[in-house]
């Protein structure tokens, strides 16, 4: 009887020990296949994700050209809208700022964006993730230039690039490199030539991007369609001649009140007594900001579309004309 039950023991620790062999073989050889299967997975939400933002054609834009910068003269632009600037990278850690927005008085010509100080060979990052819509080379003008769209609306141009390391319709992540700074084209130094676009027409990027600082500006930046008098249809190149442009009417989305009035922060050197946007601070409300620049509440709230009860938040860009 004991020698039976011996012998049923000695067999179910037997089969034991041969099934966890049996399994853990089992485990190993599917281990390679798990391998694979990961890696599939792997592939297949990249190739999802490459896929999503290859269709990174905002639903404002009626059309994708590689060919021009403002392909888009004609087209009825919102009233307003809205830019979301998070997910940001700065195009360049560069903060010094040589030219700003503005017209020119010197060359009778607009100058469509910011140059910022760079060095030959220095990489250029994508400022938002997107699509490449324009590698390009432009003699008299950009020189070597890239212009990206972004899913947030914007388009982006870089300019006066000594190399592009992207093509066109490659799709970008913020932060990617994409060029080499340069002093290609219309160019008297080593610098990027920097512009921000919605549907073709030019906005200062310094409302956007805060250089010194390597920030934005704020979470969301709302565009405000000023109209046809005001700048709206702006030639496509950057050496046309736009001399008749108004200057006072230029000028306007160049002045930016930032609350700090030092030396050395002011956006042009022919600011007026009132400035025509304001950036919000902590501790800020309507009624200070509307005493601040001479005018009242209800002129405030109605030159920027909200109500007297509006909450502000830091870093809320506010027009003051």
């Amino acid at each position: 009887m004991s020698f039976n039950i011996f012998k049923s023991l000695t067999l179910f620790i037997c089969i034991n020990l041969t099934a966890n062999a049996y399994a853990q073989d089992l485990m190993a050889r599917q281990a390679p296949v798990d391998r694979k299967l990961k890696a599939v997975d792997s592939v297949s939400l990249q190739r999802a994700i490459r896929q999503e933002m290859s269709e990174i054609v905002s639903d404002i834009y009626p059309s994708w050209s590689n060919q021009y910068v403002n392909a888009y003269k004609d087209i009825d632009r919102p009233n307003t809208f809205p830019i979301d600037l998070r997910g940001f990278s700065m195009p360049t850690t560069s903060r010094l700022i040589t030219s700003r927005y503005g017209y020119r008085r010197s060359f009778r010509r607009f100058h469509y964006g910011l140059d910022i100080k760079v060095y030959t060979g220095d990489t250029i990052y994508a400022a938002f993730s997107g699509k490449a819509r324009i590698v390009s080379y432009e003699r008299r003008g950009y020189g070597y230039y890239i212009v990206l769209r972004h899913s947030n609306g914007l388009e982006t141009v870089y300019g006066h690039l000594s190399k592009q390391l992207i093509s066109e319709n490659d799709v970008v992540k913020s932060g990617d490199p994409i060029g080499l700074g340069g002093s290609t084209g219309r160019s008297t130094g080593a610098h990027l030539h920097f512009e921000t676009r919605l549907l073709g027409e030019p906005i200062n990027p310094e409302l956007l991007f805060d250089f010194p600082n390597q920030d934005v500006t704020c979470d969301v930046y709302t565009y405000h369609n000023k109209g046809k008098n005001n700048m709206n249809d702006v030639p496509a190149d950057w050496d046309d001649d736009v001399a008749s442009v108004n200057e006072s009417a230029a000028m306007e989305m160049v002045n930016v009140d930032d609350g700090d009035n030092s030396e050395g922060k002011q956006a042009s050197s022919t600011r007026s007594s009132r400035s025509f946007y304001h950036k919000v601070k902590s501790g800020d409300n309507l009624y200070n900001i509307a005493k601040k620049n001479n005018m009242t509440v209800k002129q405030l709230c109605a030159l920027n579309g909200i109500s007297s009860r509006t909450k502000l938040r830091p870093g809320q860009i506010l027009k003051m004309r």
